[in-house]
């Protein structure tokens, strides 16, 4: 007599069913769009509706494991479909994308795609400048190469960023099936859920983020990341994590963060199994894997232009970009007038990503499972704090969470394991994390204290009923040092090209007062409603500041 096929747990059905209500998020704005405009697209939403509906039930009354795992799939089939729907509607993309396409174009060319600015790439609506404390725009490729390697075959799909944003979809697409497929399978929909479900990657991989391949080539190295090199061997699974590690690496700067946690994180755990000798030889091997496979995307680069591609992988990093974002820089941006020490935000951000690095070492057996979520938490006390950054990395989460847990760390190497461990010993590791946070924080509370270092008044308006046409300020500067100001207008979050200097001094010496009249870029700038109020930003470069002030201007 053959035995009762085993029942499903309740939270493996559970899972299945907020994987798929999840799917729901969206969808409807993208029905309504292909109802106008594509009736065939329009056509499989609406099977993809009935899949919502039918995967629903059958969550919840299939009686075997076996028959949930199918309705997973038909799941994970349906987000797949609704994401390639998305696409096909939504796919104007970004200065991510434009930027993308135009460095594998000029690839083909046969030309460098490192240190060329592309202005005319930003004149259509939609495509974001990124503006710098030094008053220009970036206009370059800020990358590693491979997203556009990957882009250069799919050119001939269209103009714009269409190739890119193609390229970045088809990795979310990709990345999404190998997440499901590695998980176990009682976990599998929440892979589904995770990557396609909240539609926040696909938004950004319709945008042509280079950051969603990284992600993609992330999963299997994140996926069982403690066994990498059990045994002291490496094995074909092991070379090809490797490899995936490098391949991230030369597709954007995001995995670069995370690296250090992982080879940190692989020698504690071989160092518990095998001794130090054993586990320094693994994380060589692995990390020389790694090495070898982004030097070796890289090379061709490396050698046509060896100084071009340095500073262009290095861009986000060095590029003065002005302060974005969801984070603390948003003290200020939003609750005070400026401050004169917005370096310290940079600074914050790198102390507290080493502190971090530097916990994990001392605490592996409790912060281990948490590998991949550490590296973000720097970004929060960034000058770019935007929440991309770290949400894009989410699926990493979960497949930590799943595939690493805590068990996987009981018996690893600990650094002053006697010194540190034990009940009694609670004071000395807070000590101890509170010594090694410490500089970030007084890094970040330098940084949102600051004063704003120019004063500013408004000494004339130009106008007619609609639009400013003239702005006349009287600027003093109160710091010691000659500043050289940048003058725009922001109304919320965003922020206005910044204004034509007509007269005024280029740079402002210290304790000096001075009039400026700034003309908008457009020649106009709209006047604001009656409920808007319009904000004035100064940004300075040498050292980096923002001077701000409300300005009452009058209404449309």
């Amino acid at each position: 007599m053959s035995a009762e096929p085993e029942p499903p747990t309740q939270w493996h059905r559970v899972l299945t069913l907020l994987a798929d209500v999840s799917l729901l998020i969206g969808t409807r704005e993208v029905w309504t769009q292909a109802a106008t405009h594509r009736l065939t697209v329009a056509a499989v939403i609406s099977v993809c509706y009935a899949s919502v509906l039918g995967c629903g039930a059958l969550a919840l009354v299939v009686r075997d494991r076996r028959s949930l795992a199918r309705v997973d799939l038909v799941v994970l089939v349906t987000g797949l479909t609704l994401a390639l729907c998305a696409f096909v509607l939504f796919h104007r993309g970004s200065d991510e994308s434009v930027l993308t396409t135009q460095a594998a174009r000029d690839l083909v060319a046969g030309h460098g795609i490192y240190g060329r600015p592309w202005p005319w790439l930003f004149g259509g609506k939609g495509i974001a400048l990124t503006p710098t404390v030094t008053g220009g725009y970036d206009y370059t490729y800020g990358y590693p190469p491979l997203a556009p390697l990957l882009t250069a075959p799919l050119l001939w799909l269209g103009h714009g960023g269409l190739p890119a944003i193609a390229m970045s979809t088809g990795a979310l697409l990709v990345g999404t099936v190998v997440l499901w497929w590695l998980l176990p399978v009682p976990w599998r929909s929440a892979a589904t859920l995770a990557c396609l479900g909240f539609s926040m990657l696909t938004m950004y991989a319709r945008l042509g983020y280079p950051a969603i391949l990284a992600l993609a080539l992330l999963v299997p190295v994140v996926v069982r990341w403690p066994r990498i090199g059990r045994g002291g061997r490496l094995g074909p699974a092991g070379v090809a994590q490797a490899a995936c590690l490098g391949a991230a690496c030369a597709a954007q700067q995001l995995p670069w963060f995370l690296a250090p946690f992982l080879l940190a994180g692989i020698h504690a755990v071989r160092r518990g199994e095998l001794g130090a000798r054993p586990a320094r030889l693994v994380v060589l091997r692995f990390a020389g894997v790694a090495a070898a496979v982004w030097l070796l995307i890289d090379a061709y680069f490396v050698a046509s232009q060896p100084v071009a591609w340095l500073k262009g992988i290095a861009l986000p990093l060095i590029q003065g970009a002005v302060l974005h974002g969801q984070g603390l820089v948003g003290v200020s941006l939003y609750l005070t007038n400026g401050s004169d020490r917005l370096d310290w935000y940079g600074y914050a951000s790198m102390l507290l990503l080493v502190g971090l690095l530097a916990l994990f070492v001392l605490f592996v057996r409790r912060l281990g499972p948490a590998a991949t979520v550490l590296p973000w938490l720097a970004f929060w006390l960034a000058t770019r704090s935007q929440d991309g950054y770290y949400l894009m990395m989410t699926p990493l989460w979960l497949a930590a969470a799943v595939t690493a847990p805590s068990a996987e760390f009981a018996g690893v190497w600990q650094p002053f394991a006697r010194r540190l461990g034990g009940a009694g010993r609670r004071p000395v590791r807070i000590a101890a994390a509170v010594l090694l946070l410490s500089p970030a924080l007084a890094s970040a509370l330098l940084a949102a204290t600051g004063s704003p270092p120019l004063r500013l008044e408004v000494a004339g308006v130009r106008h007619d009923a609609r639009a400013l046409s003239r702005l006349t300020l009287r600027v003093t500067n109160t710091d010691d040092e000659a500043l050289t100001p940048h003058f725009t207008l922001t109304r919320g979050q965003g922020m206005y090209p910044y204004f034509t200097v007509l007269r005024g001094p280029a740079t402002l010496p210290g304790h000096a007062t001075a009039v400026y009249e700034l003309r908008p870029p457009d020649g106009t700038y709209a006047l604001p409603h009656r409920h808007q109020r319009v904000r004035l930003r100064v940004f300075t470069s040498s050292p980096q500041t923002l001077s701000s002030s409300y300005l009452t201007l009058p209404t449309a």
